[in-house]
């Protein structure tokens, strides 16, 4: 540190502005090096971590970096899919059944029967008419498939040996896909009606109908095992065709 002590005389006076003067810019010079050298070394030590780090590290800190303070987003599990696409499961042991009615030319009928698939486009065994698939209600395994045509030929009295044939502890699991009633004769009604069916009377063209039914036991009280729905030019979804309706549910395996 330099202490200066300026006289009065004019000429002791402008030697020592000067000199005070020049102190001064010594300082200013000084920290203009010191500033310079920061810079020059904090440059350099940004080559150094550019040549020494690799660039996917960099970016994955900078990902980093703008993450924090973002809100996490929490996304729901993946629900377990269930037997026959239920949305809940059955109790343990029970059967799961499905049947889906069709909806338009492209929409066919399907059963599903403890996650098997017993009639479907995938099967190649839907047509048009009455579908219907028989389980051994024991084994839980199909017998036989088949569909009859209830609006060209006469497949009704078919339909009614099919559904005669069944062995008992046999379950029925009917639905319609496209025209299920013109053809369909009033002692086949009967035959269905006399397994429990309420709404077969009913059927009209293009109705989608589905139905499970039991032949020499009874399936609880508290489970699906009808529904129809009538076409109507004003609601219907599918231009001439009403939409597919679906029945769903559990049947325990200890009814027999």
């Amino acid at each position: 540190m330099h202490v200066t002590i300026c006289n009065d005389e004019e000429e002791d006076l402008s030697i020592c502005n000067l000199f005070i003067f020049l102190h001064s810019q010594e300082n200013y010079l000084l920290k203009l090096v010191g500033v310079l050298l920061t810079s020059l070394a904090g440059w350099y030590s940004g080559y150094l971590l550019c040549a020494f780090v690799s660039k996917t590290t960099i970016t994955a800190s900078i990902a980093n970096l703008q993450d924090i303070g973002k809100k996490p987003v929490l996304r729901a599990p993946v629900p377990k899919r269930q037997k026959c696409d239920h949305w809940s499961p059955c109790s343990p042991g029970d059967y799961a059944y499905r049947i889906l009615s069709g909806g338009g030319k492209g929409k066919l009928a399907k059963i599903c029967f403890d996650d098997e698939l017993l009639i479907s486009k995938e099967k190649g065994n839907v047509g048009r008419g009455i579908n219907i698939a028989i389980v051994d209600y024991k084994t839980g395994k199909v017998t036989s498939a088949e569909f009859f045509d209830m609006w060209e030929g006469d497949h009704s009295g078919e339909m009614m040996t099919f559904i005669k044939n069944a062995p008992e502890g046999s379950l029925l699991l009917m639905v319609t896909h496209d025209d299920g009633s013109t053809r369909l004769k009033n002692d086949a009604k009967k035959l269905v009606e006399e397994l429990g069916s309420k709404e077969i009377w009913n059927m009209k063209f293009r109705s989608s109908w589905a139905f499970i039914a039991a032949k020499g036991f009874k399936l609880p009280d508290n489970i699906q095992k009808e529904k129809i729905n009538h076409s109507d030019k004003k609601r219907n979804r599918y231009g001439g065709w009403p939409a597919e309706i679906q029945i769903e549910g559990c049947i325990p395996r200890s009814l027999i």
